[in-house]
């Protein structure tokens, strides 16, 4: 087909009842649905399948055939369909001779040079992008130059695990009571009542001898 180059990014919407083609952007993936052309075959089919379940006999006969038929007619009516589809499609993309693609003229054509953005960038475009860039670019060159752990002491010794609340189990950084439940940290340590081995805040049994807590 002469319009191949045009015709890559496609979806198929074709059903039993008709033909419709969604064409894509080479670029940003835009698209345009084409107009639904009926398939009189298909249709007819549908009818006399959906009598044939009313009255059955010669109907359902007639519906079988049609399926034929439709099957027979399927490949040069998608072929007719499509083309002209193809050709209704092509009004609404533009066709850059340097690169071959076919892109949307609201976001992926320049204009004012008869080229893609990919062969020819919109320099405003372009220009925003940049100051963008090299803005992020200097806000983490001017972020390394400033102590963001000014207050932190790397002398000090921390352990991996995180503390919890001996009551509610929260977890906690700090300070003589929970920020969830209020209660403080320091709780008396509790022992088995068995063997005098002290107990974890959230233990129900010791782990030396098994009895339970408060046993």
């Amino acid at each position: 087909m002469a319009m191949i180059q045009f015709t890559r990014n496609y979806t198929d919407r074709s059903n039993n009842y008709g033909f419709q083609f969604e064409f894509h952007c080479d670029k940003c993936r835009n698209g345009h649905m084409s107009p639904f052309i009926a398939n009189k075959v298909g249709m007819a089919t549908g009818i006399l399948r959906a009598a044939g379940s009313f009255f059955g006999g010669t109907l359902s006969r007639a519906a079988y055939a049609g399926d034929h038929l439709k099957d027979a007619l399927r490949g040069s009516a998608w072929d007719d369909a499509y083309a002209e589809a193809v050709e209704e499609g092509k009004k609404h993309f533009k066709h850059c001779t340097r690169c071959g693609q076919w892109v949307c003229p609201q976001a992926c054509w320049n204009e004012a040079r008869g080229l893609c953005e990919e062969c020819a960038p919109n320099l405003n475009e372009e220009a925003a992008h940049i100051q963008a860039k090299v803005s992020v670019e200097q806000a983490w060159d001017k972020a390394r130059k400033v102590d963001q752990v000014e207050s932190l002491d790397m002398k000090a010794h921390r352990s991996v695990a995180a503390s919890a609340c001996p009551h509610c189990n929260a977890r906690v950084e700090g300070g003589k009571f929970c920020s969830e439940c209020g209660k403080p940290l320091a709780a008396a340590k509790a022992h088995c009542t068995q063997c005098g081995t002290e107990l974890k805040p959230n233990a129900r049994f010791c782990s030396d001898c098994g009895t339970p807590r408060g046993g």
